[in-house]
């Protein structure tokens, strides 16, 4: 059990995932600028002459190899410690945060509307195959007598963070007095900020017995591991900003496309020429229907990344622990690596990483006055390009939001279950310009949820101009 600083940077570092990820908005027609990056035929069909989301914040961290206790978002982390977990099973972490910065969103009229803004994204996972740990575990040795020898050993891990510019544009191409078809597009150019991948594709342990004691003989070992340049140039005799500047300046070009229609099934409505205008926005179902994230981030190799192959001859677990003791950084880590290995090479020239490709596809249900109930379905898509590619993918999988909602105010309950088969209840209230949100109602309540938690925190300035507003169904509740 340590101090939560050291955790979070050891998640930073082993965890080695920005997505939008804003649940309580999902399919919400005052979502505004922050709906773009569900779907972005959103902005269209949304009153608001304008809006700017000044800034928006959000994380959610996943990992089930850790366990943050005695904290939670209602004490102090001063007695935060965590702990590794114990157990034979298979490890993985994911992080994913993402920052919006003056998106902005303007109705060019009923029918169009334009967005633009700048985000900085990071999506970042890790997974191994099954293996056994304990914290008595000092040494290689003890690890793999724990691990019962003759093993195969497996991991991946892939990071990729970026800043990005986007572009979109949507526009009503059908409408009557029963629904109407809105579609739009994304264009985003991006600079990949810092890029890393790791995979042990097989390391193989065995098991024999000398003079009554075991020995661990490693017998096999495909691996490859790298990460971007730019941090070569990241020295201490330099200044910040030379540091900033030249780290910057070494960044590789990306870009990116986004897809999404939505259609819209209007309510009846008796004609009433008075108040045409603030019905427009109505509807009883809408579904949305979009591809994100279709693209890649570009990264060069540092000179330190590697590919490694094969085992030379009676290489033993005693043997690990003096070679990589101390070792310094990740020079000293390759340097100590090449004595065991009988081939390794440096991995030279560019790597891509595919951005978290997704299928989603929300349906917005209107139930009765300011009432309202989403689902939303996301598919990864990145994985289809095969075991070969590197690429990072979303942890979101079904969510659930109902929700209680008007101009300003709102109140939100996402019901999530993701990829790695977790149910998670957040909330979210909205309150004039601001949106506050969280993922797991446990990081509340309980003080060992850290970990798999997580919110979001929005700011967004609306025009007092509408292009229509939304008209409040029920003569017995007027709008707020």
């Amino acid at each position: 059990m340590k101090t939560l600083p050291f955790l979070l940077g050891l998640l930073v570092a082993h965890s080695v995932v920005i997505a939008q990820n804003y649940h309580a908005i999902n399919g919400s027609s005052y979502g505004g600028s922050l709906g773009v990056g569900n779907n972005p035929a959103a902005i269209v069909n949304t009153p608001f002459a304008w809006d700017i989301t000044v800034f928006g914040v959000q994380g959610k961290p996943n990992t089930n190899a850790v366990t943050v206790h005695n904290y939670s978002l209602l004490s102090s982390p001063a007695n935060s410690e965590y702990q590794f977990n114990w157990g034979n099973y298979s490890r993985y972490a994911h992080a994913n945060t993402n920052v919006n910065l003056l998106n902005t969103r303007v109705a060019l009229s009923r029918r169009a509307a334009f967005a633009a803004g700048i985000n900085f994204r990071s999506y970042t996972s890790a997974k191994t195959s099954p293996y056994n740990f304990a914290d008595t575990i000092s040494s290689a040795t003890s690890f793999l007598m724990m691990n019962g020898g003759n093993t195969k050993y497996t991991a991946d891990a892939t990071s990729s963070n970026w800043v990005e510019i986007f572009g979109t544009y949507a526009q009503t191409i059908f409408d009557d007095d029963k629904s109407r078809l809105n579609v739009g597009g994304t264009l985003k150019v991006s600079r990949g900020l810092a890029g890393a991948h790791a995979r042990l594709l097989s390391g193989e342990v065995e098991r024999t017995v000398e003079n009554g004691k075991d020995v661990y003989v490693l017998k096999d070992v495909s691996a490859r591991y790298g990460y971007s340049s730019n941090f070569d140039g990241w020295k201490s005799e330099k200044s910040s900003s030379q540091n900033l500047n030249d780290f910057l300046r070494n960044s590789q070009g990306g870009a990116s496309l986004d897809i999404g229609v939505e259609y819209l099934l209007r309510p009846y409505l008796v004609p009433d020429f008075n108040d045409q205008e603030d019905r427009y926005y109505d509807y009883d179902w809408k579904v949305g229907i979009s591809i994100l994230d279709i693209g890649f981030n570009q990264y060069k190799h540092s000179n330190n990344s590697r590919s490694v192959a094969g085992i030379k001859d009676d290489i033993r677990d005693a043997q690990l622990d003096e070679k990589f003791t101390n070792i310094d950084g990740v020079e000293g880590f390759n340097d100590s690596l090449a004595t065991i290995v009988r081939s390794m090479s440096t991995l030279r020239g560019n790597f891509n990483v595919i951005n978290p490709t997704r299928l989603v596809i929300n349906v917005d249900r209107y139930l009765f006055h300011a009432f309202y109930v989403n689902a939303d379905l996301s598919l990864n898509l990145s994985s289809l390009a095969g075991d070969q590619r590197l690429y990072v993918r979303e942890t979101n999988l079904l969510t659930v939001t109902p929700r209680w909602e008007t101009r300003r105010w709102g109140v939100y309950l996402p019901i999530m279950y993701n990829t790695e088969n977790q149910l998670r209840v957040g909330g979210a209230f909205k309150a004039g310009p601001l949106l506050l949100g969280i993922h797991n109602w446990g990081t509340v309540f309980a003080k060992n949820k850290m970990q798999s938690g997580g919110g979001y925190i929005a700011l967004v300035i609306r025009a007092f101009r509408n292009t229509g507003e939304k008209r409040y169904k029920g003569a017995d509740c007027p709008p707020l």
